[in-house]
């Protein structure tokens, strides 16, 4: 059921580095980005796919890491994760690219959370340095990074408590994630 999907979705920060993802798997995610919904049927993404260690360090390189975990820097090595993709818009179709990247991001997590995979979607990035690194035309806005891999690391979601929704990892390393109550989001509630 899609719920248990939605669910098992967590922004996972730790993965199993060693586990391998195939570049056709991130084919196959691409392929339900492309078979998501865009917003005047445009389709203005591209995507720059990476598994292999030295491209996935320079993507790393230029991520940052839970905000709101002050003393944590990001994954150690050996908890990295094993794939990226990029999104980028194509500023030759268009300069306004909608919510299209929150649709497809979340359209390929959930494909990689059906076979066991997680990952984490990226705004925090130094674009600039990614996109020298990366040796992409100037035409590729980039928006969006998502992080894959298998994840390391245990999320519990629990109800917010006193307007706190900052989430934070017990002395146990489970990262607890703080959300609203159904009744708090809906405004006519009868």
């Amino acid at each position: 059921m899609i719920k248990d999907l939605v669910l098992k979705n967590r922004s996972y920060r730790r993965f199993y580095q060693e586990h391998e993802i195939q570049f056709s798997f991130l084919k196959e995610l691409i392929n339900l980005a492309r078979l998501s919904p865009s917003g005047r049927n445009l389709q203005p993404l591209k995507y720059f796919l990476s598994s292999d260690s030295i491209t996935n360090e320079k993507i790393f390189s230029t991520l940052s890491w839970a905000a709101y975990l002050k003393d944590w820097n990001g994954p150690e090595e050996g908890e990295k994760p094993s794939a990226y993709i990029v999104i980028m818009g194509d500023t030759n179709l268009t300069t306004n690219f909608m919510c299209d990247h929150g649709i497809v991001s979340q359209s390929m997590l959930l494909g990689a959370v059906e076979q066991g995979l997680g990952g984490c979607i990226f705004a925090s990035i130094n674009k600039k340095k990614l996109q020298e690194l990366l040796n992409l035309d100037e035409s590729l806005e980039i928006l969006l990074v998502i992080a894959l891999g298998k994840p390391k690391e245990g999320v519990v979601i629990e109800e917010v408590k006193n307007d706190d929704i900052k989430y934070y990892r017990d002395e146990n390393q489970t990262h607890h994630v703080p959300k609203r109550t159904i009744e708090e989001l809906i405004v006519n509630n009868k």
